[in-house]
């Protein structure tokens, strides 16, 4: 049998888009037509103060898309609004996928732009992984595949308007899952040391403080109110962890892989929990 070809990026396609920088896979809510706000369905619960079905616009959105309430979301028990982020899908989906319309100004299009939000969120949440995961330790041999997995996720999130919502999202989304789990692999591989694997682990409520979790796979993992007060998370590998109420005072988060800024936002900490760079410490901690 011969052996298998080498993996080889794909070359780019002639009018190909290019990839969206990193600190543009944030929300920027100025440009915005407030999609999180009403495409989105939420039930009263500890992270929303009331339910609103999709399509309807909250009660706190102005006229202007801002939140009249912004300033003190978490005390007025919109917590879920304070940590959510649509990674830039938000002000893709308003400016170039509808090209700065809106759907209070011209209402037949607010069906086909919340059903874009729904898919460009999804995508650019891929994308920020990519993009993170390309800036990984030991990636290297893995590089053409990212960047190639990065571009194609690129290409579905540019679909015109039309297109959008036959995106096969969860398809895609299970093309990219083993080269993302590859890349954790190889960024927290430590010689003579086996980190554990607590993935899809239910740890909701559980007491693991000071735990050494250096280089532990915690995916998709329910740390639901979880005490990490004081653990050693260093290169454990986040990616979908529920970490909604858990208490990450005092926790090393170093190099921690696929920790979001949502994610931080939904949990609680202190001025002693240490972040990655390029995270931003919660005001709420």
């Amino acid at each position: 049998m011969p052996p298998a070809e080498p993996h080889r990026a794909a070359e780019p396609q002639q009018g190909d888009p290019p990839p969206i920088p990193a600190d543009q896979l944030r929300a920027d809510c100025a440009r915005c037509a407030g999609l999180c706000c009403v495409a989105p369905a939420f039930a009263a619960s500890a992270d929303f103060a009331v339910t609103k079905p999709a399509g309807q616009p909250c009660a706190n959105l102005r006229t202007d898309f801002r939140c009249r309430i912004h300033a003190g979301l978490r005390q007025r028990g919109f917590a879920g609004c304070a940590a959510f982020d649509c990674f830039g899908a938000g002000q893709r989906v308003t400016q170039v996928t509808f090209a700065g319309r809106d759907w209070r100004r011209d209402p037949d299009i607010a069906s086909p732009m919340f059903a874009a939000f729904d898919v460009l969120r999804q995508l650019h949440e891929l994308l920020w992984y990519l993009t993170e995961a390309m800036t990984l330790p030991r990636v290297g041999p893995l590089r053409d595949e990212l960047r190639d997995a990065r571009d194609r996720t690129t290409r579905l999130a540019a679909a015109a308007a039309d297109r959008t919502a036959a995106v096969d999202v969860a398809g895609h989304r299970e093309e990219v899952a083993p080269l993302l789990r590859r890349a954790s692999e190889l960024a927290r591989r430590t010689r003579g040391r086996r980190a554990p694997d607590r993935a899809r682990a239910d740890l909701a409520g559980a007491d693991l403080r000071g735990a050494d979790l250096r280089g532990a796979s915690l995916r998709g993992a329910v740390l639901l109110g979880a005490d990490l007060r004081g653990a050693d998370l260093r290169r454990a590998d986040l990616l979908g962890a529920d970490l909604r109420g858990a208490d990450l005072s005092g926790a090393n988060l170093e190099g921690a892989i696929f920790l979001t800024q949502p994610q931080l936002e939904s949990a609680r900490g202190d001025a002693a929990t240490t972040l990655p760079p390029a995270r931003t410490r919660p005001a709420h901690w």
